[in-house]
């Protein structure tokens, strides 16, 4: 093994803020990535980074939007670090240089977004803030000397000694071929991202398989609301499913249905700028109601203001209005059809204010991290802020957490009462394999297909008891397939990424499954048609590996 004390694995906006903290202090760091070091969630980010730094707004009325938009399962003291810190981390970068859109006079331009009380959501390049960031940023960490870049390396697992972390095992690329290789690490930071590609219509890049979380739940580290999946109301429904950002409604786009009547404005005040979870079950229930058929969004409401429609969408959207107009549609003249779509993981790897896991020298921070901010629901904007606070935090306590360092997760509590409980626990053995020698055990592995399949029928948008039991006792089987497949693997048969990454997803998927069949209500992202009301009292879910 190499001696490598602080690796942070994952090049979104999370990992290049860690890598950038740890380094910062003077001590050297290995940034590993699964891809190029640009592509990331982070890079397919549109809507841009929400932060309380106008003259007319506060930290404190940005962390209520959270809150309420959270429903009552944020923690408090995790929201008033991202707001506050978040406001301080956007001005830096914006002083360091980040190509934040300005006008004329070089101030900040800020929009609005769902459920956000005032416009501070700033952006870069139109709707392409996650690409400017990226690129930006990650210029940062190539300049940088005591930053150390593997590029192609996939996270195959997380070493564990004694109950602490001591590195982890990767996948490198060479050449066409990947070789195996064991790194030592006392400190992990995990910032691998989400798990879109669970779903067969996602706003995610192909790298979002869960891999980060997948790795710590098999290393017995705790994860929690992994229920809740964020769909993105507005993605386009044919192509590749490219996200239609959700400044687009803040512009005011509004939603239609085939006979083209506007339906928000009968299921809530705030009509399209509803937060995204009922905008979604809305979408995909008038979908339901006129046979699969996709919803349309119609930005002719935008011409009141901007008569020159075409010029101002291509200035505004460069990038959506390049992608519609790639796909022959004109919006600037007609309707655009659109779906939900798998696009943010509010749950993940539970970590306490500083990022820390529950394993010894394994922190966690951005999609992949359950830090308290997201609740049920994430507000417009927030995922990239979070990706900068809470990097920046696992950075910093992985350079000064000594081998004692505690632990100091919140307690759960439901914000909205203000009452404290215990969390609900879900002890999962994983589903047993079959025998190493099972000469079956290929035949039986899923493919990214079924995985997707079972998982929108299942989990999906809406959900219902017997639905959740079958996705999971048909995800366990897959997933016993898939372990009994790495089983053999281990003596020495290579494993190839793909098949790796499906294990991962049907590990999370499994996971998610049985945290959603034991939330007997809906909240947030999380609706059940058979328990369709929130429950005051309902704790958060932590799940576990049983010993």
């Amino acid at each position: 093994m190499s001696n490598v004390e602080i690796v942070v694995v994952g090049a979104g906006v999370a990992g290049l803020s860690a890598a950038l903290a740890v380094a910062g202090t003077g001590h050297d760091v290995t940034l590993v990535t699964k891809a190029e070091l640009v592509e990331s969630n982070t890079y397919h980010a549109q809507g841009g980074i929400a932060a309380a730094i106008f003259s007319d707004d506060d930290p404190k009325l940005h962390a209520a939007d959270t809150m309420a938009a959270g429903h009552g399962l944020c923690d408090p003291k995790a929201v008033d670090i991202l707001t506050r810190e978040g406001a301080e981390r956007v001005r830096e970068f914006a002083a360091a240089g980040v190509h934040f859109d300005r006008d004329a006079h070089g101030h900040m331009l800020r929009g609005l977004e769902a459920a956000h009380s005032r416009a501070r959501v700033v952006h870069a390049g139109g709707d392409a803030t996650g690409k400017v960031v990226e690129l930006d940023v990650s210029a940062m960490v190539r300049a940088n000397p005591l930053i150390h870049i593997i590029e192609h390396a996939f996270l195959e697992d997380l070493i564990v000694r004694d109950g602490a972390i001591a590195g982890v095992r990767l996948l490198v690329r060479d050449g066409e071929t990947f070789r195996s290789a064991d790194m030592a690490a006392s400190r992990v930071i995990l910032a691998t991202g989400g798990a879109g590609c669970l779903y067969p219509y996602t706003t995610n890049p192909a790298v979002a398989t869960a891999d980060g979380l997948a790795a710590a739940w098999r290393a017995g580290a705790q994860v929690a609301d992994v229920e809740f999946y964020q769909f993105h109301p507005t993605a386009m429904a044919v192509g590749e499913h490219f996200l239609v950002s959700e400044a687009v409604r803040g512009e005011g786009a509004v939603l239609l249905d085939e006979h083209g009547e506007r339906y928000m404005t009968r299921v809530d005040e705030r009509a399209e700028l509803a937060p995204r979870d009922v905008v979604a079950r809305e979408n995909f229930r008038v979908m339901q109601a006129q046979g699969g058929k996709p919803v349309m969004l119609d930005v002719s409401p935008m011409a009141r203001e901007n008569p020159d429609l075409a010029s101002f969408l291509a200035h505004r959207f460069p990038t959506i209005d390049a992608y519609t107009r790639s796909l022959g549609f004109d919006w600037s003249k007609e309707p655009i059809p659109v779906a939900p779509a798998a696009h943010y993981y509010m749950g993940g790897i539970r970590t306490d204010l500083n990022a820390r896991t529950s394993i010894p020298g394994l922190y966690a921070a951005g999609e992949c991290a359950r830090t308290g901010v997201m609740g049920s629901n994430r507000l417009a904007s927030n995922s990239l802020l979070e990706g900068l606070v809470y990097g920046r935090r696992a950075g910093l306590a992985a350079v000064a957490d000594g081998d004692d360092a505690v632990w100091a997760p919140e307690p759960f509590l439901n914000s909205a009462t203000g009452a404290v409980f215990d969390h609900a626990p879900i002890a999962l053995a994983a589903p047993a394999t079959t025998a190493a020698a099972d000469d079956t055990a290929a035949d039986k592995v899923w493919d990214r297909t079924r995985i997707q399949n079972t998982m929108w029928h299942g989990v999906g948008v809406l959900r219902d008891e017997a639905g959740l039991k079958t996705a999971i006792a048909e995800l366990g089987q897959g997933l016993a397939a898939a372990n009994a497949q790495a089983d053999v693997n281990a003596d020495g048969a290579a494993s190839s990424v793909e098949a790796l990454e499906n294990r991962n997803m049907l590990t999370v998927g499994y996971v998610a499954a049985t945290a959603a069949l034991a939330r007997t209500e809906s909240r947030g992202a999380h609706a059940r048609t058979d328990h369709s009301e929130p429950v005051d009292n309902w704790a958060h879910s932590v799940a576990y590996i049983k010993d």
